[in-house]
């Protein structure tokens, strides 16, 4: 909640600098004008910025204008299109945004039409009581666990704000944790050239010896300290900017960034763990200022280098956003440090230019340190020869070659380098060099967040090390048990085998969580309230107080007003004994004032709901609330496993017609301003065929616009059609296509419900409407075309499934069409219709009169002007070579399925044919065949056509005259011994079973 809390600080600073109501600078035309082009200089500058450096530009406007059109946010405007204007000063208060907004989100859900039971709604905070005595039990369980730790530990951290930055009170950067580096000192020599540029740092040295430090060092930030045996040079951006900063716990000079080193001051040394790198936390002394140019060509002496003198060089793809803007080359086995060093050295003019001589890069030859089999002694020097890179610009080549020789080395690399680590494999052999370098002094800890992390204050966040009440997530027992839970599919689903992947990653770097913070809105920790438990640690386990708020809270009552309590139960009563007693089985509490029947009936009620069958949320939420909360369930119930979460599903974002919300593109939707303009129903629809996977919902407006229309003429419909004189009635004597419906009607029933069964909206509602309409409508023109009226009970029948099919997505319209037909009770309580298994072969059935419909619509097409005589032509026995194609495939279907080589197998199979004209059409005809089998099982493989093709389309000649607009129509057998003898041999090799031809002609 500390968002709200910066959210209010930020208006009563407004209030108090501009007065109220405000009147902001910007409201001079003139001043707004320099505020707004300073903003776009800004994003033009990053864009540059990050172009140069291969990131992904986003144009020349900041992210808040393009969402305003102005770039200048304030508080006030942001509320004033929220609440009235004479409100806004009350919202100076943090609480009060508690009072006002959760009422008003309660009825847009009801407007919705969401299906909640109101009586378990609740806010959190300790502004509810009951919530707050709630969450302090979870906090003492997991305390009396051992889960719950205090001491320094590096976390994202706000310098602005005084406090960890978690993910909620971040506005980039979420799911982003601290990044370990080494920070390899290397010494900076006194200059060796007489280069005017390195005045400055030949005064730092003077100094340095004046102070009595130990020394300057330039220190690169590394992931792979075993490489530094390889290092030939020093990296340096020449446009970048850097400074001498002053560390106490050494007594040293570090050259670094501005960004990191004010990062490095929020550190813990390693000389002493109670020592940070500087005396005071957060603030660090620069001593000089250096241009990238003014470092170049400087001699150091690098430790574990095999050269006694190495040289800053340039390279211009160094990001100052990462590390410390300084770069060790080990061209060995970095690919990027190759064609940087060989550039320079084919390069004498380009060196020049940066005022490098050839004696500062000639002499630095790869020295080889690591072996990786198939690589070779120098796998950075192989790469760029096998994929041809020969410059720096050829930035895919590079990461290619970067991430295999980082990956191979790694994992199969064998150090070379003569000592202690010779024949160890590098993954071995790397923690006992960063040790030994830390230990000698030659390196040091650094840390820093993975990347760019800011706060809702705007602030670029650091990692330090501060004093924290933590969750200790990486125990290993603990940690064990929740994996094995989640990889578990008879214990958990996570309906998405990507959203598992990603809790069996978090489960992996989750380690330890500060779970408190010093200022906003919460529980404060029951045993040290000086500080507050924040938003994500607080909202693990409150699926658990779902099943009894309302006992304690009940309707109406969101704040947990105690005089409205259903169970009039004080919330001072609700003591840890007395939540052991519901969610725990403990023993009834001693001198309890809550009655023990009051208990027993939320013991019950938990025992009920337990264990949480779905949770639905955000994907963002997978590394930090939804993975705490299985930890937490697996703590607090860690004896009783079956009450662990047993499904999760998650959603993406949101994006209105393809494009992300914007209100500058005018697609930015309220859900309340969607539900008036379009209905609740219709809103639904389009949410529900927006998708449902982890990818971005698409809200489309014109699906919403459609689904008015379509809906309002569904109803009229069913209401005019069922209330029609003179339709049939009856099952007992149905027409085919009668039975075509019913047969669909049960398919679709069945296969909506699969749908919905694994939240597959979109899917659900293709089959749950559009399919059933599909249906419909055909039967609906078969019968006006045949001139049979349709069966009131099969309409009846379609009628019913339909409103309780759709009833999730569009409970109103159901509710309403529930009452018209005349049924008792609420659609949304009626049980899900009872439906047949799918008749596949009438499904088959069905199908073969579609397809004929629709060759026969081609085939009239290309009938000459006279050909007015049809006649449509059958056969029941197909030629050999197809029998043969059918034999050979049942004899490799197995249970309900080909073998995976099924494709592989046929094209050596058929390649073995005499007849080479009969290959291809084989292939094509085994490849429609499969397809069938797929739609209706086994029987597409049979020799002979399990149904009557002549009875099918003489039952429906009526309809093929109507559609064909044919005045006659016969239906003839080939094969039958009075079958024509005048049908064309090029007519009769196109009639094949389940394949009939219309024949036109003159006569």
């Amino acid at each position: 909640m500390t968002f709200i809390l910066k959210a209010a600080n930020k208006l009563k600073t407004e209030l108090e600098l501009y007065g109220c109501p405000p009147k902001f600078p910007e409201e001079d035309p003139e001043v707004r004008a320099k505020m707004e082009a300073e903003l776009v200089a800004q994003a033009e500058a990053k864009a540059k910025k990050a172009a140069a450096n291969d990131k992904k530009a986003k144009g020349g406007k900041t992210k808040l204008v393009s969402k305003t059109g102005t770039g200048i946010v304030r508080q006030w405007n942001i509320l004033m299109k929220m609440v009235p204007q004479e409100e806004i000063p009350t919202f100076v208060d943090p609480i009060h945004w508690l009072h006002y907004f959760p009422p008003i989100g309660v009825q847009h859900m009801k407007n919705f039409g969401s299906g909640v039971d109101w009586r378990r709604t609740f806010i959190t905070t300790a502004v509810n009581p009951y919530y707050d005595a709630f969450i302090r039990w979870q906090f003492y369980t997991l305390q009396s666990k051992g889960k719950i730790l205090f001491g320094k530990r590096n976390n994202v951290f706000s310098l602005v704000d005084g406090q960890v930055c978690a993910d909620h009170d971040r506005s980039e950067g979420e799911g982003i944790g601290p990044q370990e580096y080494i920070l390899i000192k290397l010494a900076v020599l006194e200059p060796d050239h007489g280069q005017e540029r390195h005045t400055k740092m030949s005064n730092l040295l003077g100094k340095c010896t004046e102070m009595g430090a130990k020394g300057v060092y330039l220190v690169p930030a590394t992931l792979r300290p075993e490489t530094m045996y390889g290092q030939t040079n020093c990296f340096i951006l020449p446009t970048g900017e850097y400074g001498a900063y002053y560390i106490d716990a050494t007594n040293e000079i570090f050259i670094m960034t501005a960004r990191s080193a004010r990062g490095l001051s929020c550190q813990l040394s390693g000389v002493d763990q109670e020592q940070y790198y500087t005396k005071e936390f957060g603030k660090i002394t620069c001593l000089e200022t250096f241009t990238g140019d003014e470092l170049l060509g400087l001699p150091l002496k690098a430790p574990k280098a095999s050269f006694d003198k190495v040289y800053t060089l340039p390279l211009l793809t160094i990001s100052m956003g990462k590390g410390t803007g300084v770069v060790t080359s080990v061209p060995s086995d970095a690919p990027d440090d190759y064609v940087a060093l060989k550039a320079l050295q084919d390069k004498p003019e380009f060196a020049a230019k940066y005022g490098i001589t050839p004696d500062m890069v000639d002499p630095y030859q790869v020295v080889p340190i690591i072996e990786i089999p198939g690589y070779g002694n120098a796998s950075a020097v192989f790469m760029c020869e096998k994929l041809k890179i020969k410059s720096f610009n050829d930035k895919a080549k590079l990461t290619q070659a970067k991430d295999e020789t980082y990956l191979k080395g790694f994992n199969f690399g064998i150090m070379t380098v003569e000592g202690p680590y010779k024949g160890q494999r590098v993954c071995d052999a790397k923690p006992l060099i960063k040790q030994e370098m830390i230990d000698a002094n030659q390196a040091h800890l650094y840390l820093e967040p993975e990347s760019k992390v800011v706060s809702r204050t705007n602030d670029e966040c650091v990692v330090a090390a501060t004093e924290q009440w933590y969750l200790a997530y990486g125990e290993e027992s603990w940690s064990s048990a929740v994996k094995e839970h989640v990889l578990n599919p008879d214990a958990f689903n996570a309906y998405d085998p990507n959203a598992l992947n990603k809790y069996e990653y978090t489960i992996g770097w989750l380690k330890e969580w500060a779970c408190t913070r010093q200022f906003g809105l919460g529980t404060f920790l029951p045993w040290d309230e000086k500080w507050v438990i924040e938003s994500l640690s607080d909202s693990t386990i409150y699926m658990a107080y779902y099943t009894i708020a309302h006992y304690l809270q009940g309707i109406d009552n969101l704040e947990g007003d105690n005089a409205k309590s259903p169970g009039k139960i004080n919330p001072e009563d609700l003591t840890v004994p007395v939540f052991d007693y519901i969610y725990t089985n403990g023993p009834m509490p001693e001198d309890c004032k809550i009655p023990q029947d009051i208990l027993d009936k939320m013991r019950k009620e938990f025992r009920y709901w337990y264990p949480m069958d779905l949770r639905v949320s955000a994907k963002d939420l997978i590394p930090n609330h939804l993975t705490m909360a299985l930890y937490n369930h697996a703590a607090i119930w860690s004896d009783e496993p079956a009450l662990w979460p047993k499904g999760y599903y998650t959603n993406g974002h949101v994006l209105v017609d393809a494009e992300k919300m914007s209100k500058s593109k005018g697609n930015f939707l309220m859900m309340n301003d969607t539900i008036e303009k379009y209905s609740a129903d219709a809103t639904r629809f389009a949410c529900a065929d927006a998708g449902d996977s982890l990818d971005d919902a698409n809200f489309s407006r014109g699906v919403a616009e459609s689904a008015i229309l379509f809906l309002s003429n569904e109803e009229v419909w069913i209401s005019e059609t069922l209330s029609m004189e003179g339709l049939r009635t009856g099952v007992d004597s149905l027409h085919f296509m009668d039975k075509v419906l019913i047969n669909e009607t049960n398919r679709l029933v069945k296969a909506a419900g699969d749908c919905y069964a694994k939240m597959q909206f979109r899917d659900g509602v293709q089959k749950g409407w559009f399919e059933m309409m599909i249906a419909r409508n055909e039967y609906r023109s078969f019968c006006q075309d045949s001139g049979i009226p349709m069966n009131m009970d099969v309409v009846r029948k379609w009628t019913e499934s339909l409103i309780i099919v759709i009833c999730p997505v569009c409970p109103h319209w159901s509710e309403n069409l529930w009452k018209q037909i005349g049924k008792d009770g609420l659609a949304v309580k009626a049980p899900w219709p009872v439906v047949d298994e799918e008749d596949k072969l009438l499904t088959r059935q069905a199908d073969f009169l579609r397809r004929s419909m629709k060759n026969f619509r081609a085939q009239i097409g290309k009938a000459k002007k006279g050909w007015n005589t049809a006649t449509v032509l059958v056969s029941e026995s197909y030629p050999e070579w197809k029998v043969n194609a059918l034999v050979w495939m049942q004899e490799r279907y197995s249970g309900d399925s080909f073998p995976k080589d099924i494709m592989s197998q046929l094209k050596t199979w058929a390649s073995a044919i005499p007849d080479k004209k009969l290959i291809k059409f084989t292939m094509q005809f085994v490849s429609f065949a499969m397809k069938e089998v797929d739609d209706v099982g086994a029987v597409a493989m049979e020799i002979k056509l399990p149904f009557d093709q002549k009875a099918i389309l003489i039952e429906s000649e009526e309809y093929i005259k109507a559609q064909l607009k044919l005045e006659t129509l016969n239906v003839e057998n080939i094969d039958d011994e009075d079958a024509p003898t005048n049908v064309p041999d090029k007519v009769s090799q196109n009639v094949t079973p389940g394949r009939p031809y219309l024949w036109m002609r003159a006569e």
